[in-house]
């Protein structure tokens, strides 16, 4: 029966009953006092049927009353929607048992927390390197059992986009990375891992990149001092000697500039939170550089479009050389009589410059690995600009220490642009 037919059996019944107390007390000459028997008969029907379902539904484990009409009807969609509801939690405890499980099994420390930042759940491996006590320790404040004052801050400002690194607590030669993500409306899942080993291998790589750069420069410096000499004798006066004295010493000014670039990027890769920061004039620096290329490319045109004076926090030294790496890049590679554009402009909550260049362009499939070190879009390209391979890899990491973006748009044969996104505080 459905919920109209069952409620248009409920007012015939009440009509009913009504007529029949009506009529017996016409009969008898109480009318009044026969239907408020009848009404009285139907209220207490009716608060029996509620007594009978608060009974029921503080043990939902038993089966329901039985009725008819009406109260049948309640009875049978409030037991399916109870089953449904069994059905699904079974559904979704199922899914958290083998969720759990997945992680219990994980070489990696998982902690789930709730909204408030307490232990709800903490795998094998969590309680291992973080020196944790599950389950005991359900219920407590992460930051009260996690003292890093850096965790704190970085769990506090909640902004997960980056890693954190931090020493292990049992261990501080030890190096965890943790990353944290939100689900549920609001709860945190936590990933602690050991890198302890790619951060020491990393250290390894920049320590040999700088080494051997330093090691390098002494032997190169004495080279060239000896082919300066050389060139400036008789000896080379013949034509012969001389187009070989410039092509090696084109060759070691190129060498000169790679160490050069190495031992830069070597010093900036490392996102150092205790480098020295300053308000940055980027008009200044720009209007600086555009004079100082005026010299070493007299027939260029550096167009500045500035339509905002404000400064941005950051290194000077590290944001004029990802600058000027840009624009030197959009020199080389546009046309001798086109013009590049550098604007320092302020969209919604960022300040961005824009490097724009009207070039061979850049094809889509290089765009992702172009920043990468030593990258080729083009061997006889490069050949010819004289460049290292390392311009835009410093650009990268000099954006990553500022907490910048850096983002690539260009069209082979139309030309490309590099932006800078600096968030404002």
């Amino acid at each position: 029966m459905s919920l109209a037919g069952s409620w248009r059996a409920e007012l015939r019944k009440l009509l009913l009953v009504l007529a029949a107390s009506g009529l017996l007390g016409w009969v008898s000459g109480y009318t009044l006092e026969m239907l408020c028997l009848g009404l009285f008969v139907l209220t207490g029907i009716w608060l029996w049927q509620l007594w009978l379902m608060r009974r029921w539904l503080e043990d939902p484990n038993q089966a329901p009353p039985e009725s008819a009409g009406i109260w049948g009807l309640v009875y049978d969609t409030i037991y399916g929607l109870q089953r449904e509801n069994r059905e699904a939690r079974g559904r979704l405890q199922s899914t958290v048992d083998y969720l759990r499980s997945s992680f219990a099994s994980m070489h990696d420390g998982v902690l789930i927390l709730t909204q408030s930042g307490a232990i709800e759940w903490s795998n094998d491996a969590a309680q291992r390197l973080l020196g944790l006590d599950y389950p005991r320790d359900r219920g407590q404040p992460v930051l009260n059992l996690l003292r890093w004052p850096v965790f704190h801050d970085y769990f506090l400002k909640g902004d997960f986009q980056q890693p954190l690194q931090l020493p292990s607590a049992s261990n501080s030669r030890q190096i965890l990375q943790v990353e944290i993500t939100t689900f549920a409306g609001g709860d945190f899942l936590l990933f602690f891992r050991d890198v302890t080993r790619v951060v020491q291998m990393e250290q390894m790589r920049r320590d040999f990149v700088g080494n051997v750069s330093h090691e390098l420069r002494t032997p190169l410096t004495v080279f060239k001092g000896y082919l300066d000499t050389l060139s400036a004798s008789e000896l080379f006066d013949d034509a012969r000697f001389q187009k070989a004295a410039g092509q090696m010493d084109q060759q070691v000014q190129r060498m000169e500039n790679l160490l050069t670039d190495l031992l830069w990027l070597s010093r900036i890769e490392t996102v150092s939170e205790d480098r020295e920061t300053n308000a940055v004039d980027m008009v200044a620096m720009l209007e600086e550089l555009r004079e100082e290329l005026g010299s070493s490319y007299p027939e260029r045109l550096v167009v500045l479009e500035l339509e905002t004076r404000e400064k941005v926090l950051g290194n000077y030294r590290e944001l004029r050389s990802a600058v000027s790496n840009l624009v030197i890049n959009a020199l080389k590679y546009s046309g001798d009589h086109d013009p590049v554009r550098v604007s320092w402009v302020r969209e919604d909550n960022n300040l961005v410059l824009h490097v724009a260049d009207s070039g061979v362009g850049i094809e889509e499939r290089h765009l992702d690995r172009i920043t990468e070190r030593f990258y080729r879009v083009d061997e006889s390209r490069n050949a010819r600009t004289g460049g290292t391979g390392l311009g835009l890899a410093i650009v990268k990491h000099v954006a990553a220490s500022h907490r910048a973006e850096l983002t690539i748009e260009s069209e082979p044969g139309r030309g490309s642009c590099f932006s800078l996104h600096f968030s404002l505080p």
